[in-house]
């Protein structure tokens, strides 16, 4: 899976796990106590899940911007992590492109902390197919994608420009900034934002 020479980059977006800073949406529903033990519990699975995998680098994107310099509470919420960046301002396009380019030569997946879903064969499954395509998405259900990867090879190409986010038309605008591009999908998970998304996640 790995090419010579290069090394697999997975990037996790989360936001600092403060009280009454995260999951507001669902927090309407299950409370702002319930909320956050929720998003903090989550994290800290999937990064234990995915921080032991030698297959790819564990990075952490963070927002807001000055809690990458909390070590603290990054080891005790994001367990496995060695690689913590900042998002930096913008949209979640801006974002996205802006940390995608960081990491030294090799493909770049980014996905989501939010996703109960998410398992360590996916994450492989998208490298793997990085290997004969140029870009790789996980649909989700609403029309945007919890997982979205690049190749960059053989230079790095922005998706992100004009996207319509949090709608039902972010992946068919992402894939068409990549024009004729090679582009792969794989599974289709769902993010926890509501009590009904809250209600069918995955308990395993």
């Amino acid at each position: 899976m790995r090419r010579r020479g290069l090394e697999n980059h997975l990037v996790v977006f989360a936001k600092a796990p403060r009280m009454g800073r995260v999951k507001s949406r669902l927090a309407r529903h299950i409370g702002g106590v319930g909320a956050w033990k929720f998003y903090r519990d989550l994290l800290a699975g999937l990064t234990r899940r995915l921080g032991r995998d030698r297959r790819w680098r564990l990075w952490l994107a963070v927002s807001p911007d000055r809690a990458v310099f909390d070590a603290g509470l990054w080891r005790r919420a994001a367990p496995g992590v060695a690689h913590l960046v900042s998002q930096g301002g913008g949209d979640l396009g801006t974002r996205m492109g802006r940390v995608m380019a960081l990491p030294p030569p090799g493909p770049v997946i980014v996905v989501g902390s939010d996703i109960p879903g998410i398992r360590p064969a996916m994450i492989a499954r998208a490298f793997r197919l990085l290997g004969r395509h140029d870009a790789v998405f996980g649909p989700a259900r609403d029309g945007g994608y919890w997982l979205v990867g690049l190749k960059r090879r053989p230079r790095f190409v922005d998706p992100f420009r004009s996207v319509r986010w949090s709608t039902a038309h972010a992946l068919a605008d992402t894939r068409a900034n990549l024009g004729g591009l090679r582009v792969a999908l794989v599974d289709e998970l769902e993010d926890v934002d509501d009590g009904g998304s809250f209600a069918r996640r995955p308990r395993r």
